[in-house]
């Protein structure tokens, strides 16, 4: 199961003193102060007030740490203590652009347009702070442009900031994550590489920036890169911990790696320090959700059931939710539980939460997967029109928003189609689509929470008592997506029945090896059975 591009496109999923170091003949060699929330260290001068000063930088790590309300709160302050702080206008406007998350509405628009108007009219008296403002004016220009256009017009203008003073450390961190955001309109290696190659020298020298550490793990978020974000992601919670999203973050690039523990150990701080943020009316709900995502899929990977059972049993706890959002959540966890525990009478039994249909392709794709593993095609077959359904209608969602979705079927709707004709018989059409799916997968990139295709590939192999093959799609499989139960599972039990005894001990030791000491999933007795054998 993986996210549909519009849940990706939409979704809310979804921290001292500080020296100042010269960035150019703008910057003021002037020490100052922040605010006691740990948040970590900016370095942002500005021509404010000394009493405006500490709020804007405050405001900075906050917007460093995508913690987007706080952060137009603090920036709001800023401009009350200082009528004539002409930054802390540009700060709101940024507050409004949740970079990587979602992109503005028309509303929205409108009302970065008119903090970048106030900045402009305040008329800072350093080119730095002008080339700031300059960059969100390019991103809110009132004219019509699509969501590509504005993303490049903001990356081309920060590329120009950053040029301009090559020495402004936050400059450089807020072109890189312009970098990153690109990487999602084209090019996308160039563009993370290009951040990360800004990133990482920033990383050495300044190891408590938040902009920093936070960039470079979205930086690096895909199964290539990721080893290069294990620094930052091991660092970023203890740079910002007040930062609910910080905490969080690090499980990002822990997922990649398969390190589960730290999975849990971080998500389930993030989920706590979201929920106390949200009661006090400092953030939204979908810190923690986001959170509890990332929560449910590392117990399942680490062989704890009741664990990641109990991530969907806490979703009508969460502060602020509504029932949109839980009932989105419970599609998702419900749909992952079943898949990836292979419960397939459960999952072709899935009920539908009622939500707009265009957010049922979860629950519809797992209940293909379900009902075809279970033998039953005809059900199959009627679930997977509900999810060709739904897939059309966030197509169409998405073009109303201005994105351009990819035409013809998803690598979902590949895989679902390809068990319908294998439980209907049409073995090779099935492999072949199969086949397909995990090529057009590894070319295009897996989301870190999805069963990927190359090892629903080794599934079906494996029931076809080719265990050879099987065992080399779970070995590939393996290479981008570690750790994985169900890989290291399939790829022990291809490997013992090709005859393979050494390479089937490493993968149930493996398997052994990264469950959880609460892991109770059944396919652990048979792993140690056979370990204590040999």
């Amino acid at each position: 199961m993986r996210r549909t591009t519009i849940v990706a496109a939409i979704a809310v999923i979804l921290s001292a003193l500080l020296v100042i170091h010269a960035r150019g003949t703008d910057a003021a060699p002037v020490a100052r102060v922040a605010a006691a929330d740990q948040l970590g260290k900016v370095d942002f001068p500005t021509s404010c007030s000394p009493q405006a000063q500490p709020i804007i930088e405050k405001g900075v790590a906050l917007l460093h740490s995508f913690q987007y309300q706080q952060a137009e709160a603090t920036f709001t302050e800023g401009a009350k203590q200082d009528p004539q702080c002409a930054i802390a206008h540009w700060g709101e406007a940024m507050s409004l652009y949740h970079q990587l998350w979602d992109f503005p509405d028309s509303d929205t628009l409108a009302k970065g347009r008119s903090e970048v108007a106030q900045a402009q009219k305040l008329a800072p008296n350093t080119g730095r702070e002008h080339g700031y403002i300059d960059a969100a004016a390019a991103f809110y220009q009132d004219a019509k442009l699509s969501h590509a256009a504005r993303v490049r017009a903001y990356a081309a203008a920060m590329e120009q900031l950053h040029g301009d003073f090559p020495g402004d450390v936050e400059a450089s961190a807020f072109y890189a994550l312009s970098l990153v955001n690109l990487a999602d309109y084209g090019e996308e290696n160039v563009n993370l590489k290009k951040a990360i190659a800004i990133l990482d020298p920033l990383f050495q020298q300044y190891p408590d920036n938040p902009g920093i550490a936070h960039y470079l793990i979205h930086a690096t978020d895909t199964p290539e890169l990721a080893p290069q974000g294990l620094a930052a992601a091991r660092r970023y919670a203890q740079i910002a911990p007040d930062s609910s999203h910080a905490l969080h973050m690090p499980s990002h690039i822990f997922t990649r790696l398969g390190l589960w523990q730290e999975s849990i150990d971080s998500n389930i701080a993030a989920s706590a320090a979201a929920a106390k943020a949200t009661a006090a009316h400092q953030a939204d709900a979908g810190y923690q959700l986001h959170a509890m995502d990332y929560l449910n899929y590392a117990y399942l990977q680490s062989g704890q059931e009741a664990k990641a059972r109990e991530v969907l049993a806490d979703l009508k706890n969460v502060t602020g939710a509504s029932a949109d959002e839980i009932g989105q959540h419970e599609s998702w966890f419900s749909s992952r539980d079943a898949l990836e525990l292979h419960r397939w009478k459960e999952a072709a039994a899935l009920e539908p939460p009622k939500i707009q249909p265009r957010s049922l392709d979860a629950t519809y794709f797992v209940r293909v997967v379900g009902a075809a593993r279970s033998g039953d095609a005809k059900a199959a077959r009627a679930d997977l029109k509900k999810l060709n359904a739904a897939m059309s209608a966030q197509s169409h969602q998405m073009k109303h928003m201005g994105y351009s979705p990819s035409s013809g079927p998803s690598v979902e709707q590949q895989e679902a189609e390809a068990w319908l004709k294998f439980a209907e018989g049409k073995k090779d059409d099935a492999l072949k689509l199969m086949r397909d799916a995990a090529d057009r997968e590894d070319a295009s990139g897996l989301d870190s929470l999805s069963m990927p295709a190359r090892e629903m590939l080794g599934d079906m192999l494996l029931e076809l008592k080719r265990p050879a093959e099987a065992l080399e799609a779970y070995r590939i499989s393996l290479k981008e997506s570690p750790n994985r139960f169900d890989g290291l599972w399939g790829a022990a039990q291809s490997a013992q029945a090709a005859g393979d005894a050494s390479a089937a001990k490493g993968f149930y030791a493996r398997l052994v090896e990264i469950s959880g000491a609460a892991a109770d999933r059944p396919e652990l007795r048979e792993a140690r059975g056979y370990l204590a054998e040999k």
